[in-house]
Parts: C-alpha cells; structure tokens; sequence
C-alpha cells in the first residue's frame, strides 16, 4: 500500500511527462488526477491503519549508499507523523489536480503542467516518508525543484522568471545550513538514520563541538543549522522574502505548493526531529522568537496588501509561525494540528480566490472588485468558510468551532503555559501570537468585504460594448466556476469546518499519548501538554477577543465606513508605505546582496574577462595562452625515447636538488 501512495504520482508525472503529445492534455489530466486521487484514498486509509492501531513501520524500498561508515537505505518511516503528512499533501494535491482541469482549461501547456503537479506531490512524499536525512534532503531538494518550475511556468512572463528564480535562490541559504546540520549528524552520531539517531539524542548532551573557532554545544549548534533550512523552506522572518512572488505562479500552484504541503516542510522536518531538538533548549528558544517575530511581521504586512493572492500568502507565512511557536514550546502536537487545519482552509482560500480570479477574467487586484457575492455565490460561501476558519471563530470552552479555533487557541495558550520555562521568549510570543491574531482577522475579513460586499468596483477597463483593453468582444459579467473547480472548495469547506473538532483529541488532548505513540518525541520535564489546559480563562478567550476587534474594524472601515482607510494612509504616509513595502526587506536585501554580486560579476566580465584575457597585448591574453600552447604541443612526438630521456633529465635534477638541499 505503501509503495503505491508513494509511487502513483511519480507514474504521473512519467506519462504526463513523457507521452503527454502522445495522449494530449485530457489524457494527461484524467491520468494525473485519477492516480492522486487513489493515492489520496489510501492516505487515509494508512491514517487508521497507524494512528489507531500499529505503531512505526519500516518499509525497505532498496539498498542505496553504501560507502564506509555511511550506509542509507532508500525506506519508507510509517508512523503516525507520516500518515498525517500523507493524508495532508495527497489530499491537497488531489483536489488541487482535479481543480486545476477547470483552472488551466484554456493553456496550451496543460501536460506539462499537470506533469510538474505531479513531481512535486512525488517529491514530497519522499520528504515525510523519509527514514534517514540524506532521503530527507533528497526529497527537500526535490520540492524545491518542482516549485521552481511551477512558479516560473509561464515562462513567458519576466517577473514569473524572477520569482521562480528568487525563490530557488533563497531557499539555497536555508539548504546550506540544512547540509551543514546534516553532516554534524553524521559526525556526532556515525549515522544518519532515525533510528540510530534517536536513542542516542540524550548521550550528546553537554558535548561541545568547535566551529568557526568556537566550542558550541553540539546539540544547539545541529538543531540550529538544521533550523535554518526550515527557516528557508517554511519562508520564516529574515528567509520569507520568496514566497510572496511565488503567487506569480498559477494560483493551483499557490495552494498546493505555498499553502498546504512544500512550506510546512520546515515545520514537518522540527517535528520529525523532536527527539534532537527537545535536548536544545537553546535552539528551540530561537525557533519561538524566529516564529513570533515571522507571525507578527507578515501579519502587519497583510493589512495593507492589495492583491487577493498576496494577501492569503503573507497569510500562510504568518500562519508558520504560529506552528514554529508551538514546536519551539515544545508541543509538537499542536504544531503538527495546526499544520492539519491549516492546510483545509489555506487551499480553500487559495482555490477560492483562483475562482474569483476566473471569475474576474484573471483581475487580482481587490480594488477593482467588490459585490460578487450576488454573482459567485458558491465561491463566496467557500471563502466565508475559509476566513472563520482562519480567523479562528469558535466558542471558547465548547465543541463549536471551526479548524482554525481548535489548533491556533492551542498553539497559544501553549505560549502561555511555557512562560514559566520559557521566560522572556514565551511571553514575547504569547502577545505577538495574540496581536497577529488580531490583524489575521483584520485583514481577511478585509479581503472578504472587499472582494463580495459594497458596490461592484469591476467596470473598469471595459468600453460601452463590454470589450476589455486587449478588444475581445464577450461578456465581463462575474460568472461561477464550472463544477470541477467548486467540488474542491466543497471538500475543502468541509475539512475547514470539521477537521478541528474531529481531531483535537488525538492531537492536544487526552488521545495524544494512543494516537502518536512514538512518533512525537516530548522529554520527561516537558508537561506543557497538561499545562495548557491550566492556562487561565482569560488566555483562553484572548485570542476570540482579539478575532471579534480585528472583525470589528474590518467591518467599520470596509462597510460602513469605506472612506477611514484612505484618510489613515493618508494621515500615515511612512507607516503605511513601510508595511506596503513588507518591511523594505527587498530593498535591503538587493543593497546588501544583489547589488555587489552583480557589481562583482560585472567587474570580473568587463576587467577580467574582458580587459585581461581578451584585450591585453596586441590579441589578448588567451591569444597569446593558444600560441605558447601550440609550440608545447610540439614537445609531443610520440617517439618513447624522447619521453624516457625527458624523465632522466628530470630525475638528475630531482636527485640534485636534494642533494644540494641536504648539504
């Protein structure tokens, strides 16, 4: 079962890779999908099998490295970290790839695309069912490609290009670090398979390691490399820059790659590596402030935002953060459940707004939108549901709410309950996790009202004969989307409203123990299971409190008010062009490293290159190399004689020099 939930989207991504001009693109479409689609059923399947009944399962694939004391084995981890993880990605991808048929209807390219949708699933099903760190780093460099590809789809246009090509670059720098951890496993342990690695996490406490001229805690050091790579690939504070100009990308891409499955790799890789890291307390109070301070930023940074896609993705990424608080805490459970929820309601938005998109005839600009309710009213009800869940509407102290209520209130009050272990970073994270739960609400509901309420802002651009600026002569009213688009949203909807009543049990509460068995790692100090529940009622409702302000406002200054926005920006011209410009993290980014780069690279071109080797003397340098190389070449005759008497000559001289150098 198991090799078939890995492997059928790899069959994929072959025939729709391979034979996708033989079998056109229906038959790339109905292959793709139908593969995903089984192998999101046995996903679910195995989520029963492992959560409620066995426990860790290895399946051996093949032999793969062998070379001294390296030896990794290409094997699938089964536990119930995995089973989650498959039923997360295969679940997403399928809807995503069925989605998708109505979405790209009109590309050309469709084969290929659906090939790409295909590799990436693949490769992230390497990632979560990997057994060791090198098929983990494969895996992890396999989504990285797959998302390059997908982002800079439409080749053709030069900021898709851009944005495929700054997202592979800066995931690179977290890679780097990845690596690095990688290889101080190896040398600390003499393995990098779990099981090796696990047992022995505890004998490496108070060893010291030297870096870069220092001794560092071995263990604080490895959990803080391996976090970098997270901090890349889960787009956290100082690394997020990429995955806001991935939604350059069609917007399937954006839910499947940058909503539900490629940036929580970062959080899946902490939590997988729970025994190591709860041993580097130190390292996990860097992992809270990383995920308070990414919660905060990118929360800020969404209450500005003016693109529909743009804004659910600095969503996403202030939604990391809240689950590398939990980890960082130490409740992995909770990391784990919000990434659960989070991946329902985050492809329903992303597909909802890719509905709106169609409907608008591609329009992404919320500004000229407004009063499709009337118009999409399918594709309005799914976006409601996606924004209370997100949005974490529920009922303090009951069973009534929606996913988002269950997870984000776990997470926290998680913050809380650490105050007292995890002193200054745990309260830092409990007020930003509070005030960025504010914003969340601000801004979505802001989206919402923009985008279905107040008056239709969508006449723009189209003459009196309902041509559009590019003289195509059909109808621009708001139309739904054809059903194979809105049977995702319902799905979807229904994962959004459920998933967290359903689960919260077996993920924070008293069947954690039953359900994870082995698969989350938590020391015997680590009580924050039970403290959470401890929390006083007021940390309990903080977090509705702050969802019912930042709906308040929303509401006042987008519905009964809508001239309050432009007189704050205009009140507040610094601020608001700080948080419309993310924080100039891209300007300072192009000065610190993109300037001199490209400085030294054109310095080597046009002085190096250029003046050195090609311009100097009368025909250059490398003229004058091809000269003194073709008068050398001569030496080689071929005769054995004159090669045996070039070494004599050499030996004499050899034999010479040490004796002169001894006397």
């Amino acid at each position: 079962m198991y090799h078939a939930i890995v492997f059928l989207p790899l069959i994929g991504f072959l025939i729709a890779g391979l034979f996708g001009r033989l079998i056109g693109a229906r038959g790339s479409e109905i292959v793709t999908t139908s593969l995903l689609m089984v192998s999101a059923a046995l996903s679910w399947v195995a989520l029963a099998q492992v959560g409620f009944g066995s426990g860790t399962t290895r399946v051996q694939v093949a032999s793969w490295i062998s070379s001294g004391e390296l030896q990794v084995d290409w094997a699938f981890r089964v536990d119930t970290l995995t089973a989650v993880m498959l039923v997360v990605v295969n679940t997403v991808s399928s809807l995503v790839h069925l989605y998708s048929i109505g979405y790209m209807h009109e590309d050309a390219h469709r084969s290929r695309f659906f090939a790409y949708l295909s590799l990436f699933t693949f490769a992230m099903l390497m990632l979560v069912t990997a057994d060791n760190l090198v098929q983990m780093f494969f895996g992890w460099e396999g989504v990285g490609l797959a998302s390059y590809l997908l982002i800079g789809f439409w080749y053709q246009k030069p900021s898709a290009n851009a944005a495929a090509m700054k997202a592979f670059i800066v995931n690179r720098v977290g890679d780097f670090g990845f690596l690095l951890g990688i290889f101080l496993i190896f040398v600390l342990f003499g393995a990098v398979t779990f099981d090796a690695i696990f047992p022995r996490a505890g004998e490496m406490v108070g060893q010291s390691f030297r870096f870069l001229g220092y001794d560092w805690n071995a263990l604080t050091l490895t959990c803080l490399l391996l976090f970098m790579g997270a901090m890349g690939k889960s787009a956290q504070f100082l690394l997020h820059t990429w995955l806001p100009d991935a939604m350059e990308g069609p917007t399937p891409v954006s839910a499947l790659i940058h909503a539900a499955t490629m940036v929580t790799a970062g959080v899946f890789m902490v939590a997988r590596l729970s025994p190591v890291f709860e041993y580097a307390p130190v390292a996990l109070t860097v992992v809270v402030v990383i995920g308070a301070t990414t919660a905060f930023f990118a929360a800020t940074v969404g209450l500005v935002q003016n693109d529909i896609k743009r804004v659910i993705a600095y969503s996403t990424c202030s939604q990391l953060g809240y689950m590398f608080v939990a980890l960082g805490v130490g409740n992995y459970g909770a990391g784990i459940f919000h990434l659960f929820t989070h991946a329902f309601f985050k492809a329903l938005l992303f597909l909802g707004a890719g509905s709106v998109i169609h409907a608008m005839h591609h329009e992404q600009d919320m500004r000229h939108m407004g009063g499709l309710r009337k118009h999409i009213p399918i594709t309005a009800a799914a976006m409601t549901i996606g924004t209370l869940a997100l949005t974490g509407v529920g009922i303090p102290g009951t069973i009534f709410g929606f996913a988002g209520f269950f997870s984000k209130d776990a997470i926290i009050e998680s913050a809380y309950a650490s105050v007292g272990n995890g002193g200054f970073a745990s309260s830092y994270a409990f007020v930003l996790l509070v005030v960025a739960a504010c914003m969340t609400s601000f801004y979505s509901w802001r989206l919402y009202f923009m985008t279905f309420e107040g008056k239709p802002r969508w006449g723009h651009g189209h003459d009196a004969h309902g041509h559009d600026d590019h003289g195509h002569g059909h109808d621009h009213t708001p139309h739904e989307s054809p059903w194979v688009m809105l049977i995702p949203l319902v799905v979807l909807s229904i994962g959004a409203i459920f998933a967290g009543v359903v689960f919260k049990e077996a993920f924070v509460g008293h069947d954690f123990e039953t359900f994870w068995k082995s698969a989350l790692f938590m020391g015997k100090d680590n009580h924050i299971l039970h403290a959470m529940h401890e929390v006083p009622k007021w940390v309990v409702a903080s977090p509705f409190v702050a969802m019912l302000i930042g709906f308040a406002l929303a509401y006042l200054m987008y519905v009964r008010r809508p001239d309050i926005p432009g007189k704050l920006a205009a009140a507040n011209p610094a601020l608001y062009q700080f948080l419309l410009n993310k924080w100039y993290f891209d300007e300072l980014y192009d000065f610190l490293f993109v300037r001199p780069s490209k400085w030294l690279g054109r310095f080597l071109w046009k002085k190096g290159d250029g003046l050195v080797i090609d311009g100097f003397g009368p025909d250059g340098v490398s003229a004058r190399v091809v000269d003194v190389t073709n008068r050398v070449v001569r030496l080689q005759t071929g005769y054995l004689y004159h090669y045996a008497f070039a070494m004599l000559i050499g030996v004499a001289g050899l034999v010479t020099w040490y004796l002169v150098a001894r006397g």
